[in-house]
């Protein structure tokens, strides 16, 4: 039995579901908006929550990241009328347990929060992972935890890792801290079981930098060469495979790799054996993999430039490292860490921030993510010299101008939106307005009612105040079927 929590904003379902629910044993919460139902989540400890999309104050999928990063971690699944592909995928990938839509069966909805409960209490009752070593990492937001749990969990076994993200992430940070945490590294934690290799191999981390490697030389740089093997060889060379024995392979930007060395590497990836350039015979080598790249490999295997096998052996475990520009929350933390850290290197003294300046790092969009905040940071620093502070003056002239350009850009939207509104209240309340002849004719009528009640329906009183002469007033009240005075009536006809 577990604890569940509803966020719909649909009475019915939360009534449905907390009925079925509680009638299996489960103790059931509900709320009706976003707000609402963070605030539970955040002061209970729930097994399963069932989040729905659309809500009356906002996007229910933005309330993912901030729910999987409670300390209790809780599985969440989406149950959506509105269900689409790019949602689907959205939720997955921050950590969702299943994406459903409401026309699915009962039956469905109960095997995933069923199959929930069940992975939630073994993982209760199973020892938890090592805390890792994070090198030079610098973050804890809830779109980073995901990370750092995959990271915890590629440590502690031999599975290909391929880490995704675009350029200046982090992704070769977070291949060498997989790579530290492991069996594999110098000092492997005592907490896992040792692999079996070869005692006289050096347990290294060898980088292949794929984009860099020259094609007619890609054979010989990752399998090595023989003596006289091509015009240059003047001696045997050892290769890149071969220096990773018992230690890590790192192919960074795999995505470069040549596809005619790629069926080659395929091999060497399944047996661990190689064949350097000239020799006759095999050799082994008994490294892991991990494997970096900031494009997509799926698209470049449908345009027949990546292998397709190849591409199943590397992503056996995904890490999909965010952009810098969706944890924002890492920004400050990150520059206080990095300026620290250069102001040791250059043996200079500390620097405070002036607030303007970290707000101004915030607004950024930071499209070469961390690495370019570090740089910027290097920058920052030779500019500012001996000054004690850091200002917004420091910043490179092309950050400053784009800081002011998209405040303008966000206050033009801002504006637009709002025009938009008021465009649209009046054309809501436009919808409502008549011609000014049907509302003279109104006016009219209504001025001749009061007229005539006014003055008892007394015709002459009536002429006398309004001024209008008795045949036209006829004809008006006639126009408009109002009735005069029965006295008047009478009146003439006895004249």
């Amino acid at each position: 039995m577990g604890n569940v929590l509803v966020i719909d904003d649909d009475a019915a379902v939360c009534d449905a579901l907390s009925e079925l629910l509680t009638h299996m044993g489960h103790a059931v919460d509900t709320a009706m908006r976003r707000d609402s139902g963070m605030e539970k989540a955040s002061s209970n400890a729930y097994d399963v929550i069932l989040l729905d999309v659309k809500m009356p104050d906002g996007n229910g999928l933005d309330l993912l990241p901030k729910l999987k990063s409670q300390a209790n971690d809780p599985e969440v699944i989406i149950v959506t009328g509105y269900g689409t592909a790019s949602g689907a995928e959205f939720a997955l990938k921050n950590g969702a347990w299943d994406y459903l839509e409401k026309k699915a069966s009962v039956e469905d909805l109960l095997l995933s929060i069923n199959r929930a409960l069940q992975y939630q209490k073994e993982k209760q009752g199973s020892q938890p992972l090592a805390p890792v070593k994070r090198e030079r990492i610098i973050g804890s937001s809830p779109k980073m935890r995901p990370c750092f749990d995959l990271l915890a969990q590629a440590a502690v076994s031999e599975v290909n890792v391929l880490i995704t993200g675009e350029t200046g992430t982090g992704k070769e940070l977070f291949a060498r801290a997989i790579h530290s945490n492991s069996p594999r590294a110098a000092h492997g934690t005592e907490s896992v079981v040792p692999l079996k290799r070869n005692p006289r191999a050096e347990k290294n981390f060898v980088v292949v930098d794929c984009a860099a490697l020259p094609e007619t030389l890609v054979e010989s740089v990752l399998f090595g060469h023989e003596k006289g093997a091509f015009t240059g060889a003047d001696q045997t060379q050892q290769g890149l495979v071969a220096q990773a024995d018992g230690g890590t392979l790192f192919l960074d930007e795999v995505g470069e790799l040549p596809l005619a060395v790629q069926k080659n590497f395929l091999r060497v990836l399944q047996e661990k054996r190689y064949r350097p350039v000239g020799s006759k015979r095999e050799r082994e080598s008994n490294f892991r993999l991990v494997a970096a790249t900031h494009r997509n490999l799926e698209q470049l295997q449908q345009d027949g430039k990546f292998r397709q096998d190849l591409l199943y052996r590397l992503r056996a475990l995904t890490i999909d490292l965010p952009p810098l520009r969706e944890r924002r929350e890492d920004i400050k933390e990150l520059v206080r860490h990095h300026t620290a850290r250069l102001c040791r290197s250059y043996k200079m003294d500390s620097k405070g921030f002036d607030p303007d300046l970290l707000e101004a790092l915030m607004a950024y969009e930071w499209p070469g993510n961390v690495r370019e905040l570090v740089n910027t940071i290097d920058g920052m620093l030779a500019v500012a010299g001996q000054d004690a502070t850091l200002f917004p003056k420091h910043l490179p002239l092309h950050i400053r101008v784009k800081i002011v350009c998209n405040a303008f850009k966000e206050k033009a939207q801002t504006k637009e939106s709002s025009d938009d509104h008021e465009d649209s209240t009046s054309s809501s309340d436009a919808d409502s307005l008549i011609s000014f002849k049907e509302y003279r004719l109104n006016a009219e009528k209504r001025y001749l009612e009061n007229l005539m009640d006014g003055t008892g329906r007394n015709i002459a009183q009536a002429c006398k105040i309004s001024g209008i002469s008795r045949s036209r007033l006829y004809e008006l009240l006639t126009k408009h079927q109002i009735g005069e005075s029965e006295e008047e009536d009478e009146n003439q006809q006895t004249g």
